[in-house]
Parts: structure tokens; sequence; C-alpha cells
């Protein structure tokens, strides 16, 4: 089989945040007594992009970009007419299609009100709203800097400024949360009627604040019922489930989480940002990640210090890999799809998908990869069932 170029998305990390979320491993940093340097950033974030766009040659050059996804630390904040220059600059490198979705995440304690407007006419067209909890007392334990009367009028003000398109992420296992205050949460989530909902339950990640000194956490059990009812109520107010942590209303699917998940192909720009490329002349799946460190990426001014590795994914992790993304879907995946974006023949894993159907993990049929009820409870074990 032949690898096939599959669709082309960009993301963008914004390193900065107010102050660090002690359950957080993603690649923030607080903000310390005198601001960063928000413009400089994001000239660099142009260079950043013309050095990957030199690199990676013929492989993305002239592809479309179908969404555009400012993840942090915080996005919201870098002023509206910083992300118009990011994205003005991207456009006059590569083509976006017509209805590029792109999605700018916002912590509600950080948004000033009016700026909205800005980002509306700068091109972001969906907002995704850090809200995780409207208890005040589990804010609180989480480290978030907005209550729940601030992350309502956050919300209310993006729909006052023209946004049509808003996701909420909500988190359920909170330190000591009871499956009342689950459902709470997703009760003033619907309320507000955002077109998305991400509703993922709270893990300790290694290197974290939590992990050193772990909350009392809801057992496993518990975690459980919570996700069942949670989801459950989502599913009466409209929102269908389409992966294990995303709920949506009918044509409101996010299309840059689509892409990772269904394998695609996105570039990396920014601090500690992780891209994946496909390239058809070789034949091979590459990754490349920048250095993490926002000092040391702006320090590299474009050039290849910025980068923090580069590597090929073999053909033993190309299984593992698709299916890491692939079977988080409810709907499953055309097996076809497996072929075309590993450039692997379907017999390369015919004995694996054998043996997750004889436990019950995989639904018969020999044309979707599709996992079952216990499958999607038991995700882990399914996927790690396709390490070589």
């Amino acid at each position: 089989m032949s690898l096939l170029a599959p669709p082309l998305s960009l993301y963008v990390h914004m390193p900065w945040c107010v102050k660090k979320c002690p359950y957080c491993d993603f690649n923030s940093h607080g903000v310390r007594s005198e601001p960063p340097p928000y413009d400089a950033y994001t000239d660099l974030l142009l260079a950043d992009l013309d050095a990957d766009l030199v690199d990676f040659g013929a492989a993305v050059q002239g592809r479309p970009i179908i969404s555009v996804f400012f993840g942090g630390g915080t996005p919201s904040l870098f002023a509206p007419e910083l992300i118009e220059r990011f994205l003005d600059g991207a456009r006059a490198r590569l083509p976006f299609v017509d209805d590029c979705e792109i999605t700018l995440e916002t912590n509600p304690g950080t948004v000033e009100h009016g700026r909205f407007d800005g980002y509306l006419a700068a091109g972001v067209n969906r907002i995704s709203f850090g809200v995780q909890s409207f208890d005040d007392d589990k804010l609180r334990r989480l480290g978030r800097i907005h209550s729940a009367v601030e992350a309502e009028a956050a919300v209310k003000s993006a729909q006052d400024a023209g946004y049509t398109n808003i996701n909420l992420d909500l988190m359920y296992a909170l330190p000591q949360q009871l499956l009342d205050g689950a459902l709470a949460d997703v009760e003033r989530a619907i309320a507000l009627q955002p077109t998305h909902v991400s509703h993922y339950q709270l893990t300790l990640e290694p290197n974290t604040a939590f992990a050193a000194n772990p909350p009392p956490l809801p057992d496993d059990d518990h975690a459980w019922a919570m996700q069942e009812a949670c989801e459950q109520r989502l599913a009466a107010a409209g929102y269908g489930q389409y992966e294990i942590s995303a709920y949506a209303q009918p044509g409101r699917r996010c299309v840059h989480n689509l892409n990772y998940w269904r394998f695609g192909d996105y570039l990396g720009i920014g601090a500690g940002a992780h891209g994946k490329w496909s390239d058809v002349g070789d034949g091979q799946v590459h990754r490349r990640w920048k250095t993490r460190l926002p000092r040391a990426y702006m320090e590299a001014r474009g050039g290849p210090a910025r980068i923090g590795g580069d590597s090929l994914v073999s053909a033993a992790e190309l299984p593992f890999e698709y299916m890491l993304n692939a079977l988080r879907l409810v709907d499953g995946v055309p097996l076809a799809d497996f072929s075309e974006r590993t450039g692997l023949p379907p017999g390369r894993i015919a004995a694996m998908l054998a043996a997750a159907r004889k436990r019950g993990w995989l639904r018969e049929g020999p044309h979707q990869l599709h996992t079952t009820p216990l499958g999607q409870r038991f995700l882990n074990d399914v996927i790690a069932s396709f390490l070589d």
C-alpha cells in the first residue's frame, strides 16, 4: 500500500498563563513580574513556520490548512491584533480552506470585556473556554483563577460578540466530587448552550503538583458512574458523543481534533509544539517537536536550535500510533484509512484485530475499526494490544 497525504492542520502554541494549575502537565509557564514578550513571540512564530516550510518542502507546501488551533498556556493573553498578525502571515504562506476552523483557547479569568469582537474580526471563528467546573470550591482546589460567575459571564460575552461556535472544557472526578456535583456542572454548561462540550476525567499526570501531593479523588467505579451519567445527560440535551471526551451538537464536531484522531497531519509552531506530517515521496510518517522553554525557543530566532527533535515513526510503531488516535472515536474509522494513513497493508494488523475481537473489544466487521462499549471502557488495554 502507498501512503496518501491526509488533511493538514496548524497548531500554534502560546506558552504563557497567569498561574500554573496543579494538575497541568502542558508546556505552560506562569507570568511573573515582567509581562512576556508577546509581540516578539508572534513574529518568531512566523519565522518558525517559514523554517518548517523550507525543511519539509513539497511534503507540506501548497497543501491547504483545514484548521488552526491556538493552544497553551493561555492564548487569550495575546491581544487580537497579534492573533490577526499571525493569521495574516500564515495565510500568505499556506492556503486556507474557505471554511477553515480557527480556535482560540481562552481562560475565563483572563479575557477583557470587548476583546471577543477583536478576535472575531481577526479571523478566530471558534472559542474554547477552560471552565473545568462551575463549583467555586472545586475551582479553588484546581488552582483556577476564575469563579463560576466569571465563567458564565465570559461565555455570554463571547456570544454577545457574535460567536456561534463555542466549546466548554469540563472535568469530572474532581477532588472529593460526588455524582450530583458532576451532573450539576453539566447542567450549568448546558444552560449556556455551547455548541461543543469537552468532558474529561481529572488524572494525576507525572511532574505535576497533584502528582507530588495527590488530592482525594473518587475511585474508578465512582468516576465511571460520573462519566456514564453525564454522558446520558449530554445526549438528552442534544450533544452527541463522537469521541471518548467530546460531545457536540449536530454539525459542530471539532475539525481540528478530528484530524488528530483520524491520524491527519499537523504543523506544530511555537515553544514545545509537536507536529506530524506524511511524506508521500519517501513513504514515511515524520514527527517534529520544538524546544520547550520559551526563552530558548525565542533565542533560536527561527533557526535550527528551535527544534527539540525529529523522528520517523517506524513500521513497528505505526499500528499503535494510529490506534492511539482512531479508536478514541465512538463511530470508529474505515479500515481502509489505516493503510492510507500509514502505508501499511491491512494484513499487518490482522492478528491484532482478531485478538481484540475475540476479547469483545472490537465490533465484528471487515470494513470498520470500531470499539464495543467494553472496548471503550478498557480503551488503554485495547490500544496497548497494537504494540508490536
